[in-house]
């Protein structure tokens, strides 16, 4: 049976970086459509997501992308989380040209030092007024 949210793309990040609860904020107001919905990574909403996606590995500890049933992770899925925002933020898919090593290098300098250069917070995001229902439970 396919429910709304098997059309949707769920974002898993980390909960208690600064930098990806500033992401999410970020994505939430240029996703009008609500493509997106979202849930820390190691959350049971996040391993209900991963499992029904036939995932059975390591991921990376900062976003991970699940769309039309295929994982994304690194600098695919921002680059890919990008292109479904409003104007300009599609104009970044234009970036999948450069080679992938390049970009997950640039990403992976960002991942690395987030805590650090953004800091971290006690708890999870709580959502603005009217997006709470785009997290999974």
């Amino acid at each position: 049976m396919t429910t709304a949210l098997d059309r949707k793309a769920v974002v898993l990040f980390d909960g208690v970086c600064n930098f990806c609860n500033g992401s999410v904020q970020f994505v939430m107001p240029r996703d009008p459509a609500g493509y997106f919905h979202f849930a820390t990574l190691g959350s049971e909403p996040a391993a209900r997501v991963l499992e029904a996606a036939h995932v059975h590995g390591p991921l990376p500890d900062s976003m991970v992308l699940v769309e039309d049933e295929q994982v994304f992770t690194r600098s695919d899925a921002a680059l890919r989380i990008a292109r479904r925002l409003t104007f300009p933020w599609p104009l970044f898919w234009g970036f999948v040209v450069v080679p992938r090593a390049l970009r997950d290098a640039a990403y992976d300098v960002i991942a690395r030092h987030r805590y650090r250069w953004f800091g971290t917070r006690e708890s999870c995001l709580v959502p603005k007024p009217g997006y709470a229902e785009r997290f999974l439970k």
